[in-house]
């Protein structure tokens, strides 16, 4: 129970100090998003997802970038849908 307990602390520490990070490899972007190794090699191949390659092999991939692509195409909740048509009507 107890190195359950301590397995738990110690990913929740590396979560943490891995958002800290500016810059991705594969397998760091994968335990940072939760998206399989595979599915993110899909991505990138498919032009999807923002990344670099310097060298010609391996992707490399940058925080901030992959934020905002995950922030894409969201959805406004109902309090910002009605804050939006408040406005429009009080313009009109």
């Amino acid at each position: 129970m107890e190195n359950e307990v301590l397995l738990e602390k110690l990913e929740n520490i590396e979560q943490y100090l891995l958002g800290l990070k500016t810059i991705f490899n594969v397998k760091e972007l994968s335990k940072y998003t939760g998206f399989k190794c595979s599915y993110i090699y899909k991505l990138a191949h498919r032009r999807l997802i923002p990344y670099s390659k310097p060298s010609g092999k391996m992707l490399f991939f940058e925080r901030v970038k992959i934020d905002n692509w995950l922030l894409t195409n969201s959805s406004p909740s109902i309090s910002e849908v009605e804050k939006n048509l408040v406005k429009k009507i009080m313009k009109e």
